[in-house]
């Protein structure tokens, strides 16, 4: 680990950059255990939750129920409101940037090793995917 770079100081950006690897991990790893095996099948199964406009709706229900501390929060914020010089295949501009707000605060958790609290805000996301899907 390079202990050298303050984590509060990495743009949203590059802890979206981050968050987005770590939650497609946790996704992938998964579905694998629900005994999804073949690539296509674990493809389409994971856009269900690594879509931006997945992630947007889910950083929108952990915003109304408070679910987010408030760092947590302004980490969403910063991501979310971060200069990006890419944009969505299949997704609006504020449905992108709320996603980019969600893998920021993914990222902030895993860079911060906040390992608990990474792991309940993933369960919660894995929990409200598959109670909405």
């Amino acid at each position: 680990m390079n202990e050298r770079l303050d984590v509060e100081l990495i743009n949203g950006v590059a802890l979206a950059f981050e968050g987005d690897a770590v939650y497609s991990m946790y996704v992938r790893r998964h579905l694998i255990f629900q005994g999804l095996t073949k690539p296509n099948q674990l493809h389409r199964r994971a856009t269900y939750y690594v879509s931006a406009k997945a992630q947007a709706e889910l950083i929108k229900q952990m915003l109304a129920i408070d679910f987010l501390t408030e760092k947590e929060a302004a980490v969403y914020r910063r991501g979310r409101n971060a200069k990006s010089y890419t944009k969505a295949k299949n997704a609006d501009i504020v449905t992108y940037r709320m996603s980019t707000g969600f893998e920021a605060v993914i990222g902030y958790l895993h860079m911060t090793e906040q390992h608990s609290r990474l792991e309940e805000v993933i369960t919660w996301c894995l929990a409200a995917v598959e109670n909405n899907g």
